[in-house]
Parts: structure tokens; sequence; C-alpha cells
């Protein structure tokens, strides 16, 4: 495995919990804020601008087939921060649930897709990615109480509020959610335990799932040892899985296989999530959420064309 630091700058600062980059085609970055529950659009130059308004906690976002933005929301969190590092602790005081937001980038306007899934209510969707058919497949982390846990799942909804459908469950922590180049396998990240699932993708909204002893119905591509977490994930247009790594900060980077190639080290532990843009999709734009920062990395390799 090659060991690296990330090479570039720090693009942006000032942000409230930043999660769920997507590089635009004009050089700007949509990113979420947790903590802050807006969309913000950072310009090359760094000068942020509200979007929109969210509420609650939102975590992830993509680009759909219509131009909007759908966000994935937590639901809310509450928050410690210590010598300027933020960081979430429990559920917020207000939390009622959480759900799939589409934000129109033209007028702000925020529309609510979904809160529950066959009568169970989502609890805390986390990551999004859109595939080839117009769909998109989410996770829903779940939600951890000081007594108790609420276990997460993977779901795959279409745009028209008219379906939604749980695909994977109970899967412990699912954060980051991505697809190969040809669309035909899923892969989640599961937070608590380090550990890089795939599952084959039969058809829109339908995973091939694993008999037990697997405990979610996914294959393990690679579990990390010692102490670590891993957030949210990238594909590279090989085909190599890229996921934020937190306690220690970074990238793990994956071959489908599940060899771990390279981890590219952050500087801060909360390393939380990674998209790629410019001209030739060789900058990584990496969320150092604890500092509330979005950092431009240098790649060595081009990452995936999203479907949208």
């Amino acid at each position: 495995m090659k060991q690296l630091k990330l090479q570039g700058r720090v693009m942006a600062e000032g942000l409230r919990f930043p999660e769920g980059p997507i590089a635009m085609p004009d050089g700007s970055v949509l990113v979420v804020e947790i903590e802050g529950a807006r969309l913000i659009r950072v310009h090359p130059d760094g000068q942020l601008q509200v979007v929109a308004t969210l509420g609650g906690g939102p975590n992830g976002a993509a680009i759909g087939p219509d131009g909007h933005c759908y966000i994935c929301n937590n639901g809310g969190f509450s928050w410690r921060t210590d010598a300027g590092f933020t960081r979430p602790t429990g559920p917020a005081a207000d939390y009622e649930g959480g759900a799939i937001q589409r934000v129109n980038l033209k007028t702000g306007a925020v529309e609510m897709l979904y809160t529950h899934c066959d009568g169970i209510p989502l609890h805390g969707p986390n990551d999004i990615v859109f595939d080839g058919e117009g769909g998109f497949w989410f996770t829903d982390f779940g939600k951890t109480f000081e007594d108790r846990m609420l276990r997460g799942a993977v779901y795959y909804a279409r745009t028209d509020k008219r379906f939604i459908r749980r695909a994977a469950h109970p899967v412990l922590t699912p954060n980051g959610v991505g697809l190969s180049p040809d669309g035909r396998t899923l892969y989640v990240s599961e937070t608590e335990t380090s550990r890089l699932w795939s599952y084959p993708v039969r058809r829109p909204g339908e995973l091939d799932l694993a008999p037990w002893p697997s405990p979610n119905g996914g294959t393990l591509v690679h579990g990390l040892s010692g102490y670590q977490r891993f957030d949210s994930l990238a594909v590279e247009e090989n085909g190599n899985i890229c996921v934020a790594t937190l306690v220690r900060g970074g990238i793990s980077v994956f071959s489908p296989e599940g060899e771990l190639l390279e981890f590219h080290e952050a500087p801060e532990g909360y390393c939380t999530n990674i998209c790629f843009g410019g001209p030739d999709r060789r900058t990584a734009f990496i969320t150092l959420s604890g500092h509330g920062q979005l950092f431009a990395a240098q790649w060595p390799r081009p990452g995936l064309v999203l479907a949208a």
C-alpha cells in the first residue's frame, strides 16, 4: 500500500460541518452544511453563496437528471466544539426523522420527496448516487441515541415521489454509496465497522443479496484493522473505490477486488467526503468537516463520470 499526503489547497473555510460535495461544470462546488442546515455554493475564489435553507441535517447530495439537487437529510444532530473543532454528538433535540429533499438550484425552492418507506420512517438518510435509469440509491445511517440505536438500510427511489424500496436491511451505520463504472455493482461503506461492502445490482431497486452469515446481504470488499471509521465514498474511472476515512483521517483507495492500494493522509481526522471534478476529473474535492473546510486536492487518476 502506498502512503501519501493530500497535495492541494483549502478552497473554502468557515463552513458549518460541510459534506456532500458536488463538482459543478462552472468550477463551483456545492456542499451541504449539516450543522448549518443549508446548501452552499463554493465559488472558485472561495466565496460562499447560500443556495437553500434545508432544516434538519442535510448530509449527502447529488444532481438528478432534471438538474435539481437531491438531498439526504438525517434529521439533525446535536453538536460539540472544542478548540475550533466541531463534531456531532447525538440526535438534535427536535429530531423527528429523516427525509429526501429536492432543491431547485435556480430558485432555491425546497421540496420534500420522501419521509417514509412502506410506512416505516426514514431515520437518517446519509449519501446518494443516481444510476443510469434516472433513479437513485441512498443509504440510511439509522440514528444513535444514548441508550439505543435505530438500524440502517439501503434504499432505492425514483424522483417522481411514487417509488421507494428498501433494498438491504439491516445495515450497521451505512454511510457512503457508489456504483461501479458499469453500474452493475453497488458499494456501501459502513462507518462503525470500517468495512466496505458490495452488492450486485439485479435491476433498479433490487440487489442480489448474499445469504447468512453476511449480516446485511453484502459481500465484504475490505475491512480496515485498528480503530478507524468510514464515511462517504467516490469511484474512480478505473473502478477503484475511494473511501473517506475518519479517526486516522484521509482517503483509503481500494481495488474492486478488495486490495488496499493507497492511503492519502488528510490534515484532520474528520475527512468525510470526496468527489471528483475539474476539466479532467483529477481534482478531488474533499470535505474536512471538523474545521469547516473544503479542500481541493490533486488526484493521480480521473474520477468516474456520475450519472445524472
